[in-house]
């Protein structure tokens, strides 16, 4: 089905691929799978063979029309037409599997990891980029997103994928992400909304993060928050007695 322009998404054409791709991910028989961003179904129709029950979401209706009409065939599988970011997520144990729209992807990670009951294991295709800024130990920058979400979701990147996979073909390389969600996170569950603020107010401010005690921790004088590893900041947060 031809991409509609106001709709951010590259679609994946390939079931050979899509079932390797799943093959990095830990989804297995008995679970619930949400598709973010269903398009045709070609995921959700490759997740329909691997887990107990897939969740297909796609916002534009006409190609919603043509999801319903291509899932007919798999009984356990659910459309469900509108915007996930607005959609209530479910009280039981979860996974999500998605190619999902580009400009998305902060959004909807957001949305994920702020959950009363998030994911049990997220798998995004995502830009890159965007990837290496969410990972803990990054060699290039880190974001602000990546370190609030850090101590209650473990990050990596499971697969690279080539542009060709995708029609049409995107301009940016692409990776496979994984999210799993710590059984116990890295810093106590109480201080987990301080420390969240304490993040975006560094990364937001200059002057909250000057004011941070770096000396306590050894963090060299003109190092920016965008240099800084995950366990970088859980000491500086700890040196803060916020």
């Amino acid at each position: 089905m031809k991409r509609l322009a106001n709709y951010s998404q590259y679609f994946l054409r390939n079931p050979a691929l899509i079932k390797e791709l799943i093959g990095h991910s830990n989804i297995k028989p008995g679970d619930t799978v949400y598709d973010i961003g269903a398009g045709s179904g070609t995921i959700s129709s490759v997740l329909a063979g691997r887990c107990k029950s897939v969740v297909a979401i796609e916002l534009e209706p006409r190609i919603a029309t043509k999801l319903r009409e291509n899932m007919a065939d798999y009984p356990n599988v659910t459309v469900r037409e509108g915007d996930f970011l607005t959609m209530s997520l479910p009280n039981t144990p979860y996974k999500i599997f998605s190619n999902i729209p580009f400009h998305l992807s902060s959004p909807i990670i957001h949305k994920i990891t702020e959950a009363a009951n998030p994911p049990v294991a997220t798998y995004l295709i995502v830009q890159k980029q965007f990837a290496n800024k969410l990972l803990p130990d990054s060699d290039r920058f880190t974001g602000q997103l990546g370190m609030l979400i850090g101590p209650e979701f473990a990050v990596r990147i499971r697969k690279p994928l080539k542009r060709t996979d995708y029609w049409p073909h995107p301009n940016v390389d692409t990776v496979l992400i994984e999210i799993l969600h710590r059984p116990e996170p890295l810093i106590e569950r109480s201080r987990i909304p301080a420390y969240r603020k304490f993040i975006i107010g560094c990364f937001s401010d200059p002057k909250i993060f000057a004011k941070a005690p770096r000396d306590a921790i050894n963090l060299p004088a003109n190092i920016k928050p965008s240099q800084m590893k995950l366990a970088q900041w859980m000491a500086l947060f700890a040196a803060s007695g916020k």
